[in-house]
């Protein structure tokens, strides 16, 4: 059921830094030196955005020198560009563990195992990661938060995540 191919969100290019030609990147990564052990960085589109050739940490991820780039004018011109890894590049999660790009493509189940849904995207609007969900019979999708609470059960290895919905999480009926 997982795709390989799926692209991991792991930086974002900050700007310039310096004159001569150095790139600062936001790191999304545990590790920002990581960034240089996965080849070149990718745009959404799945083109090379930038190949780290040397980086140190920076307070916020690295600041470093790229193929691509040789002047401070071409780092600033990049700003805002996000960079992505393909899923395969991360080693294998530990048992129990998985990464959330994971997630994205899996069935949403209800109590009785009947398919409500698939899982869209994960977001975090800053409190916590929140699944996207898509419905089956189409319209516009909504969020559940990604609790014990709300999605209790989780199998992988089936494509199917059960999920008990908003109205159900928390809420009494009206007297």
């Amino acid at each position: 059921m997982r795709d390989d191919s799926r692209l991991i969100l792991v930086g974002q290019v900050a700007g310039g830094f310096g004159v001569k030609g150095e790139v600062r990147v936001t790191a999304f990564t545990a590790d920002p030196l990581a960034l240089t052990d996965y080849g070149p960085l990718l745009r959404a589109d799945g083109s090379v955005g930038l190949t780290l050739t040397q980086a140190r940490p920076d307070k916020s991820g690295v600041v470093g020198r790229a193929k691509e780039i040789a002047t401070k004018e071409e780092a600033d011109a990049l700003r805002g560009l996000k960079l992505h890894v393909p899923r395969d590049r991360f080693p294998e999660p530990e048992e129990d563990e998985f990464y959330l790009a994971d997630l994205l493509g899996i069935e949403a189940r209800d109590a009785q195992g009947k398919a409500v849904g698939s899982v869209k995207s994960v977001q975090n609007f800053g409190a916590d990661d929140m699944l996207e969900i898509a419905p089956v019979e189409g319209g516009p999708t909504w969020y559940l938060p990604f609790t014990k609470e709300a999605a209790p059960e989780l199998n992988l290895a089936g494509g199917w995540l059960r999920i008990v919905r908003p109205t159900e999480v928390g809420e009494r009926e009206p007297e």
